[in-house]
């Protein structure tokens, strides 16, 4: 039976089109679904959209259209995305979807009826785009949000309330004997210090908006858009409906986030869990920024890269690449097009891309275009691979993704100082030296094979070219690392395809 591996992205609010952020988180999340199949795991990756609030509903009426009307325009502009980017997500949820409502309603009445929701008066302030409440102590300046720092709206009504109060303290004790819960460490101890700060309950329903999740208690409040949001995690899996599929896959192995939605997910979202008993996700993972020469992207400021435009001039492989190399995971990050030329050029065009155009044009032209045999004992390239294969799992294994690259790089880095030592196309002038030779261009190609299982999580179209080239038909996507990553699969005789280059260097 094989093991099971579920992991989610935050689902993505449509008030506006998909940006360079959403794509990192989604990239990340592919890229260790594709790993863990791999390995050899049954897995289901969660990836979706939030499509209800007050945001949506002034976003649609701006351009005269409805809510739904709106979520469905950007709902299509993100799937669009994604599959340019390759991603291989298993579902994709919509919160306005029947699916998810009706768990929202259901979660909801449980939780009211165990009185761990109430009825009382909310006073505060509200935040439009944070789709967030604050107290007056809490906000800048007056009126602005601390989160965005954009003007707050001054609320006083009835609402229903979930008594967040209640868990502070088995949250803490939670956090305190789970070191994994929250990652990476510093983002812990930032979850830990405003937890011991303590937890006021949540106001969480609105009057006075129609778009949004009805309460099930009283129809005239609509449920908070996070409170309907969180809940996207349970109610894909069938919580309350598909007993199987739940108990088959939860708890989520991994909840990846961005770094500004950390505290819903480390602490709203394990206390509603805690009060409906269930078990709580193993790691919530909240990631860095990518900013623009160290300020954070905003359409005020026009810094704001669109990936759509860089995978239509520059590639899905590459954009992905860059992403998950150039900065480890966990941290911010600059993002400008000349770093992101220099590294595709330097890691891509000049690294694997090259190694690529040197082997299978000699195995073309010394060895009639089929996979010669190994004549000698040549453990070189093998033995590189067998001492990186655990590191790099290691390194996928807490999320490293440039640590798990820079171990793959290792060998293709290995494997051009190979060619330039071994120099193939000297022994093809030395009759004696065909079977050198031949043993040469086996471990080459082999060591391509290899190569293309490796990065197939993060760059797959550029590793289902390298397969093809190697003339394997067997599906790559299939293929898991404890067979297919064995040395010595690739059988000799197999014929090899010569192919254009694989990364055309980009002109600065």
């Amino acid at each position: 039976m094989k093991k099971k591996f579920y992991l989610t992205t935050p689902v993505y609010y449509v008030n506006d089109v998909p940006h360079l952020g959403h794509a990192y988180t989604t990239i990340a999340a592919d890229a260790l679904a594709r790993y863990k199949r791999l390995k050899g795991y049954e897995v289901l990756f969660l990836t979706g959209t939030d499509e209800h609030g007050d945001k949506i509903n002034r976003a649609a009426k701006e351009k005269g259209i409805t809510p739904i009307e709106l979520a469905d325009q950007v709902v299509s502009r993100f799937q669009n995305l994604w599959k340019k980017l390759s991603i291989s997500n298993d579902d994709f949820i919509r919160t306005t979807e029947s699916r998810h409502t009706q768990v929202v309603s259901k979660v909801f009445q449980r939780l009211y009826k165990q009185e761990d929701i109430y009825r009382g008066t909310y006073k505060g302030w509200y935040c439009v785009p944070c789709e967030s409440f604050w107290l007056e102590p809490q906000l800048r300046n007056g009126n602005l949000c601390p989160e965005c720092g954009r003007k707050t709206e001054k609320v006083e009504e009835e609402s229903y309330f979930f008594r967040l109060s209640r868990y502070q303290k088995p949250l803490l004790d939670y956090l305190e004997h789970h070191p994994d819960f929250v990652l990476p460490p510093s983002r812990k101890n930032e979850v830990v210090e405003f937890v011991k700060r303590g937890l006021k309950d949540l106001s969480i329903t609105r009057l006075k908006l129609a778009w949004g999740v009805p309460c099930p208690i009283e129809k005239k409040h609509t449920i908070y858009v996070w409170i309907d949001a969180l809940i996207n995690y349970i109610s894909a899996l069938g919580y309350g409906t598909n007993k199987d599929k739940f108990s088959i896959f939860w708890p989520a192995d991994v909840h990846l986030v961005g770094k500004d939605i950390l505290r819903f997910h480390a602490i709203i979202w394990p206390a509603l869990l805690m009060a409906l008993g269930i078990e709580l996700p193993q790691t919530v993972f909240a990631h860095g920024w990518w900013k623009i020469k160290g300020e954070k992207m905003s359409k005020s400021k026009k810094n704001v890269i669109d990936p759509e435009e860089i995978v239509k001039q520059h590639g899905a492989d590459q954009l992905r690449y860059f992403l998950l190399r150039e900065v480890p995971f966990g941290e911010d990050g600059n993002f400008s097009i000349p770093l992101f030329i220099k590294r595709v050029n330097s890691d891509l065009a000049n690294d694997l891309g090259n190694l690529l155009s040197r082997t299978i044009p000699l195995v073309v032209r010394h060895c009639g275009g089929k996979v010669p045999s190994p004549a000698d004992e040549d453990k070189i390239l093998e033995e590189k691979i067998k001492k990186i294969l655990p590191s790099l799992d290691e390194a996928m294994n807490i999320l490293s993704f440039s640590e798990a690259l820079s171990c793959i790089w290792e060998i293709i880095r290995s494997a051009n100082l190979y060619v330039d030592r071994c120099a193939p196309w000297k022994l093809a002038n030395q009759a004696d030296k065909q079977k050198r030779l031949n043993t040469v261009l086996y471990n080459l190609s082999e060591t391509l094979r290899v190569l293309a299982l490796l990065v197939f999580p993060f760059i797959p179209v550029s590793a289902q070219k390298i397969w093809t080239q190697l003339g394997i038909e067997e599906d790559l996507g299939s293929q898991t690392l404890d067979k297919a990553g064995v040395w010595g699969g690739l059988s000799p005789g197999t014929t090899v395809k010569k192919g254009p280059p694989l990364f055309p260097r980009i002109k600065m």
